[in-house]
């Protein structure tokens, strides 16, 4: 199974507006799930700069953007990337 990488912005904006609170994001997961994702923070995505991405806080789950990230969101965007995974091999 491959490993889902997880980016989360930590640039001052993401950070003022939820980021530092999505870096507690591997405490969510279950063991057998966090065996298989990768968790860094980002000094900055650039996804501020254009509104079409949407609003801060960013994370990427592998090269899937998440705007206004939450906790739920970037959970059941790792689950789903890991499904896929499971279904493809």
């Amino acid at each position: 199974m491959k490993t889902v990488n997880v980016s989360i912005c930590t640039g001052t904006t993401c950070y003022l507006m939820g980021g530092a609170h999505l870096l507690t994001f591997d405490e969510m997961l279950d063991p057998c799930t966090a065996d298989h994702v990768s968790i860094c923070g980002s000094h900055c995505l650039g996804l501020c700069n254009d509104e079409s991405n949407g609003k801060p806080p960013f994370v990427k789950v592998n090269d899937q953007v998440i705007s206004d990230a939450t906790l739920n969101k970037v959970l059941d965007k790792v689950r789903e990337e890991i499904e896929e995974d499971a279904h493809v091999s």
